[in-house]
């Protein structure tokens, strides 16, 4: 009897140790982005400022645990310190607490367009241009979900983004943005960004959390159905 009960409580804590693990968000380290393309408005500091950006846009799901790598060294330091015995025990970080990413998340722009119609003919009012031309921009940006186990691609896909603003357009240096994408902020190109990053973010918490089989995996294989047939098209075949 008592190797019976012995197993069952192997088997129920076995159980539990595996839903939680089911159940725990899953860790992501995310990459500075790269650029594959001639867009003006990459510079420096934009692989960083669009990596800063999606790091925020997939804490905000409230889906992932996000690692915030360019802070390790304040947390490691903090540690350090209480090693070094000048911090009460009971309130002392420990170290060998600090979760691995279990994914990291790497993006390139490889694609990027805009287009200018219209007379322009604007004028400038407190830092902002208003005019009437119409402006397009379009961008695509290459995903891929690393393993860090196995090193092994998880997962790829291809994400785009439209935005285009007519008639009235306030293209002011103030926005979220920051860096050297702030003076965009207001601008298509700016916009087409920030759908963008909102679009990766979603895509993932869809992919990896809610899983493969889900309804909203049906929205994205539409898309990429979609988005392969307009690459075809492009291509001119002799």
């Amino acid at each position: 009897m008592r190797k019976v009960l012995f197993f069952v409580v192997v088997l129920l804590t076995v159980a539990l140790a595996a839903q939680v693990f089911a159940s725990e968000k899953p860790r992501l380290g995310v990459l500075r982005f790269t650029n594959d393309t001639n867009a003006g408005w990459w510079k420096a500091s934009v692989g960083r400022d669009l990596q800063d950006m999606l790091i925020s846009e997939l804490a905000s799901t409230k889906a992932f645990r996000v690692l915030e790598r360019k802070e390790i060294d304040a947390v490691l330091g903090e540690q350090d310190l209480g090693a070094s015995g000048r911090v009460d025990k009971a309130t002392k970080a420990k170290i060998g607490k600090i979760k691995g990413a279990q994914y990291l998340v790497a993006a390139t722009v490889s694609a990027y367009e805009e287009n200018t119609s219209g007379t322009g003919g604007g004028i400038g009012i407190a830092g902002f241009s208003i005019g009437g031309k119409k402006e397009k921009a379009y961008i695509a940006v290459d995903l891929k979900v690393i393993d860090t186990t196995t090193g092994e691609i998880y997962d790829a896909r291809t994400v785009e983004a439209n935005s285009a603003s007519s008639a009235l357009n306030l293209g002011g240096h103030v926005g979220v943005f920051s860096g050297g994408l702030s003076q965009y902020s207001k601008t298509p190109t700016g916009k087409a960004i920030r759908a963008c990053i909102i679009e990766i973010s979603e895509y993932l918490k869809c992919s990896m959390v809610k899983g493969k089989d889900d309804s909203c995996m049906e929205e994205y294989a539409a898309k990429e159905s979609k988005r392969r047939e307009n690459t075809k098209k492009s291509i001119e075949l002799e």
